[in-house]
C-alpha cells in the first residue's frame, strides 16, 4: 500500500543553483547525497545551456549505489562511493588533508543534515551548500490510513528517509502515533532514519546492513521468514 508522506518540489529559487553552475569549473569536488539530487542537478545544467561534459575533471562523491548509478548515466565517473551510505561514512573515505582549500559544491535537499559541509568546513575546504530541490508533505488520505493501522491490516511500515517519517508523524498526534505504530512491524533504510524514528518514541524493528531498497526489502523478508520459524 503506497502512502507518499512527501512530494519533491523544485527549491524555492533557482538562483543560487545557477550560480553555482555557472561557476562550475571553479569547484575541485561535487558531493551528491540522493538520486533526487543528481537528477535536479543534470536537469538545471541542461536548462541552461550547459552539458554534463562541463564536469569532467571535477571529482565527484556520491552516497550509496543507486545515487552513484544516477550519476554514472550521464558517463560522468564517481570517484568515491562509502561502504555504509550515510554522510558520516563518505567522511571516513576522504583525507581531511587533502580537502584543504578544495571548493566543494553539494547541491541536495533544502531540509538536508549538516554534518557533511560542516565537517569539510572543519577540514578547511569552502562548501556551497546550494537547494537543488525541497520535500514537502504530500496531500493524503489520513483517515483511510489510520482505519487500516487501527484493524491491524498493516504488517509493516516501511520508512526510506527521515523526511519520510518526520512528514508521517505529523499527521497525528504524537500518543497516537505510537498506538498505531504499537502492533505494527517498522522498518528504515538505514541508521539515520532509523535514529529519527526512535526520537518519536516508535521502535524499529527492521534495518538492512545493505542502506537501499533491494537491501530493505530483504531485510524485511527475512525478518517475517524469523517470526514463522519460531
Amino acid at each position: 500500500m503506497v502512502f507518499p508522506t512527501i512530494e519533491i518540489l523544485p527549491p524555492h529559487s533557482y538562483q543560487p543553483l545557477d550560480e553555482a553552475i555557472c561557476e562550475i569549473q571553479s569547484y575541485h569536488w561535487i558531493f551528491f547525497t540522493s538520486v533526487n539530487g543528481v537528477r535536479s542537478f543534470l536537469a538545471r545544467l541542461r536548462h541552461l545551456g550547459r552539458d554534463h561534459r562541463v564536469i569532467g575533471g571535477i571529482k565527484i562523491a556520491a552516497i550509496g549505489p543507486e545515487t552513484a548509478k544516477a550519476v554514472e548515466s550521464m558517463s560522468l565517473q564517481v570517484d568515491v562511493i562509502p561502504g555504509e551510505y550515510r554522510a558520516e561514512a563518505i567522511l571516513k573515505e576522504l583525507d581531511p588533508g587533502e580537502m584543504f582549500g578544495k571548493r566543494v559544491l553539494i547541491p541536495r535537499a533544502a531540509e538536508a543534515r549538516n554534518v557533511l559541509p560542516e565537517t569539510l568546513r572543519q577540514w578547511g575546504a569552502t562548501v556551497d551548500v546550494v537547494a537543488a530541490y525541497q520535500t514537502v508533505p504530500a496531500r493524503n488520505n489520513v483517515p483511510w490510513l489510520r482505519g487500516l493501522l487501527l484493524e491491524r491490516k498493516i504488517d509493516v511500515v516501511t520508512f526510506t528517509s527521515s523526511s519520510t517519517a518526520i512528514h508521517f508523524a505529523a499527521l497525528f498526534e504524537k500518543a497516537d502515533l505510537v498506538e498505531l505504530l504499537s502492533h505494527t512491524a517498522v522498518a528504515c533504510i538505514g541508521p539515520v532514519t532509523r535514529e529519527t524514528v526512535e526520537t518519536m518514541g516508535i521502535g524499529v524493528d527492521v534495518v538492512p546492513q545493505d542502506y537501499t531498497i533491494l537491501g530493505l526489502t530483504r531485510a524485511i523478508a527475512e525478518y517475517f521468514n524469523k517470526l514463522r520459524q519460531r
